[in-house]
C-alpha cells in the first residue's frame, strides 16, 4: 500500500472520528487521534514512520528540505509541485504531498505562523516565516488554493572580503566598490530575480564607518541594519482594521526628518524612486539601492518609468535630468551558466546626451 493511500485512509478514520466525538472535549478527541495514527503506522520501517507523522504533525515533505546546507529559496506551486534552490540550482523536489487537504492545512499553517493569510478580500499576502520572506497567493487568483514563495537569505549576511573570496569580484573591483563607497558616490545595484542584489548591498553596507547613520527603507524585513547610529523602516499594507498603508514614498520623507548621512533602500519598484532620486539630488550622498534589471540600459529606463508613476505631469527631460543629477554609477550582478553569482560590471554615468545616458564602463 503506498505511503499517499495510507495517510488518505487515515484522513478519512481520522474525520469520523471528529463527528464520533463531536460532544468530547478537544483532548479526548486529540489523545484518540494521536493513538489512531501511532497504532497505523506501527507496522511501517522507521523512516515511512517518521514520513507520515511529518504529514500529520509538522510540515510534510517540506520538512527535509528546511534544513539543506545551501539552501535559499522554496516554491511550492501545487501538492506534487514543489522546487527549491540550492547554491543557486533549481531542483524539483522528489516528494510530495500526500493529499490535496493536507497541502492546504499546511501551507495555511505556515501562513497563519507568519500572519499572513490570503483572503478572498486580498488574495495574496507576504510575511516572515522562520528565516524566510514568505509570499503567499491563493484561488482563485493562483491555480491552486495556496501557492506559497518562500526565500531565505543567509543570518551571517556577505561581507566584501567573502564576495571576494568566493569570486564574486576580484580585487580590482573590490578596490573600486570601496572607492564608489568612500567618494560617497550614489549608486544602484541591478539584476534579475535571485542575482544577489540583497547579498551585496549588505556586504557594501558592513564596509560603512560605524559613525555613520544609514536610514533603511524596506518593503520586507531583509537588509542587516549595520552598527551604530544606523535605523530601518518598514512599510506597511492597509488592515482590514481600518490601519492605512505606509509605503515607500512616505518612508523616504519620514526617513529625511531622522538626519540619515546615507540614504538606502531595498529595492526601488513604484512611485518612490521620484522621493528617493529627490533625496538623493538634494545633499544625502553615498545613497544606494537596488533595482531589478539585466543591465545599465534597462535600468536607466525602468527608473524614467518608475519616476513617471510618482510624477506624472513631468516630463522625460526633466526626469532624465533628476537622474544624471542625483546617480552616478551603477553595479550589475548575475549568475555565470553554472549558477554561480558574480560581478558582471560596475558603470559610471558620464553624461546627459540629447539621445539619453552616456554611460562607461569602469570594469
Amino acid at each position: 500500500m503506498k505511503m499517499a493511500d495510507i495517510y488518505q485512509d487515515l484522513e478519512k478514520r481520522i474525520h469520523q472520528l471528529s463527528l464520533d466525538l463531536a460532544d468530547e472535549s478537544e483532548s479526548s478527541f486529540s489523545t484518540q487521534r494521536n493513538h489512531l495514527i501511532q497504532k497505523e503506522i506501527s507496522s511501517l520501517d522507521e523512516n515511512h514512520r517518521l514520513r507520515l507523522l511529518a504529514e500529520f504533525e509538522s510540515k510534510g515533505p517540506l520538512e527535509s528540505l528546511l534544513n539543506i546546507t545551501g539552501l535559499t529559496e522554496l516554491l511550492i506551486n501545487g501538492a506534487s509541485d514543489i522546487w527549491f534552490e540550492r547554491n543557486g540550482r533549481l531542483e524539483k523536489h522528489d516528494d510530495i504531498f500526500l493529499s490535496s487537504a493536507s497541502y492546504e492545512r499546511i501551507l495555511e499553517k505556515i501562513c497563519t505562523e507568519a500572519n499572513a493569510l490570503p483572503t478572498l478580500e486580498r488574495p495574496s499576502a507576504n510575511g516572515k516565516w522562520r528565516d524566510f520572506r514568505m509570499h503567499a497567493i491563493r484561488s482563485p487568483v493562483a491555480r491552486s488554493a495556496l501557492v506559497v514563495s518562500l526565500r531565505r537569505h543567509p543570518e551571517n549576511p556577505w561581507s566584501l572580503r567573502k564576495l571576494h573570496e568566493a569570486g564574486w569580484c576580484n580585487d580590482s573591483e573590490a578596490k573600486l566598490l570601496n572607492k564608489i563607497l568612500q567618494e560617497k558616490r550614489n549608486f544602484l545595484v541591478i539584476g534579475a530575480t535571485g542575482s544577489g542584489k540583497t547579498s551585496v548591498l549588505n556586504a557594501l553596507l558592513g564596509e560603512l564607518p560605524t559613525w555613520e547613520r544609514c536610514g533603511i527603507i524596506e518593503d520586507t524585513d531583509e537588509i542587516s541594519c549595520p552598527s551604530g547610529p544606523s535605523f530601518k523602516l518598514l512599510t506597511r499594507e492597509a488592515s482590514p482594521g481600518g490601519l492605512a498603508a505606509i509605503d515607500q514614498g512616505e518612508l523616504v520623507r519620514q526617513c529625511l526628518r531622522m538626519r540619515p548621512d546615507r540614504l538606502v533602500m531595498g529595492e526601488i519598484r513604484g512611485g518612490e524612486a521620484k522621493d528617493f532620486l529627490m533625496a538623493l539630488s538634494t545633499g544625502h550622498q553615498g545613497s544606494f539601492g537596488t533595482l531589478h534589471a539585466d543591465d545599465p540600459g534597462q535600468a536607466l529606463l525602468r527608473m524614467e518609468m518608475l519616476i513617471q508613476m510618482g510624477a506624472p505631469h513631468w516630463n522625460l527631460m526633466a526626469i532624465r535630468k533628476l537622474i544624471r543629477l542625483g546617480l552616478h554609477s551603477i553595479i550589475v550582478t548575475g549568475k555565470n551558466e553554472n549558477g554561480e553569482r558574480r560581478l558582471r560590471g560596475i558603470h559610471r554615468l558620464v553624461s546627459l546626451e540629447d539621445s539619453g545616458f552616456l554611460l562607461e564602463r569602469d570594469f
